[in-house]
């Protein structure tokens, strides 16, 4: 599949100017390779389809872009890309720098302005993070634009370690095992949301990013990053992958291996009619 890539005119133009080098074809393959098996293992593909690619302007989303055309142009991802940017209306937002990109790219886009970073101003005490409440405005708002552009399917950027980070938010600070699940559906019925980059390392995002030299849109544009639970969750990280190279991935892994029934949740796993020779190594007698 990544035979051609120096040939010009057979690469889609969001790859134009690619480094040539052996270690950036390696990164760009296992990119494309994770996401293929994120979008096969989760049943994301529908015939026909078409979704709407939510482009903040950051590194994930970037490479997100990139890679879905990767697929589409190589004929492997048969459903129909639009991309989206939604300008809050946070200060300093360089609102010029992604219809520019877009265009250049030859990427179908549209871009939307909702003045939501005043809502979020005016509802969110001083003091505290803005972040959750600009998340859902942003959700609701890109969930009535995928309706009116036709689209069954809202796809975002998160990655892998997005993932990790969201579950032990949620463990040390929510009292509950869950994280971002790459496929789910919207509250509504009448969307799917996906993530097909829930494989991808966030670090192979940043190479990625930088290697293609893709216009960066910082994410702490209304200054409400610092000393959030999720920047301190990453630093936990950081720091076992420091001691134990690897550990990222072994956790991620995890997250693909539940045993309900060596966990203590009595609503996935019968603990009350656990019987002795029962014949049942494990996992389960009896799932709810």
């Amino acid at each position: 599949m990544l035979g051609m890539l120096d040939k010009p005119d057979d690469i889609h133009p969001l790859f134009y100017g690619a480094p040539k080098t052996t270690e950036f074809k390696k990164l760009r393959k296992r990119i494309v390779q994770n996401t293929r098996e994120a979008i096969e293992q989760y049943g994301m593909i529908e015939e026909g389809a078409k979704w709407l690619v939510c482009l903040s302007g950051g590194k994930d989303s970037y490479t997100l872009l990139a890679v879905l055309h990767e697929l589409q142009w190589r004929g492997l991802l048969p459903v129909e890309l639009v991309a989206c940017n939604l300008d809050q209306g946070q200060p300093n937002f360089p609102a010029t720098v992604l219809p520019k990109f877009l265009e250049d790219m030859q990427v179908p886009h549209r871009i939307e302005y909702q003045d939501t970073y005043s809502i979020v101003m005016d509802k969110v005490p001083e003091g505290r993070t803005f972040c959750a409440l600009c998340s859902r405005l942003r959700r609701g708002n890109l969930y009535r634009i995928a309706r009116e552009e036709g689209c069954s399917a809202v796809v975002l950027g998160h990655h892998r370690d997005d993932i990790l980070e969201t579950f032990f938010m949620n463990l040390f600070h929510g009292g509950r095992l869950a994280t971002m699940p790459p496929k789910l559906v919207n509250e509504e019925g009448d969307l799917f949301l996906y993530r097909p980059l829930a494989h991808v390392a966030e670090v192979d995002c940043e190479k990625f990013a930088a290697a293609m030299q893709y216009p960066i849109i910082p994410c702490d544009l209304c200054g409400s990053q610092d000393g959030l639970q999720r920047q301190q969750v990453k630093q936990i990280l950081d720091g076992w992958e420091a001691n134990s190279p690897g550990r990222r991935q072994v956790m991620f892994k995890a997250l693909t291996n539940a045993r309900p029934s060596h966990l203590l949740d009595s609503n996935l796993f019968d603990f009350q009619n656990l019987a002795l020779n029962s014949g049942t190594k494990g996992d389960p007698p009896k799932l709810r």
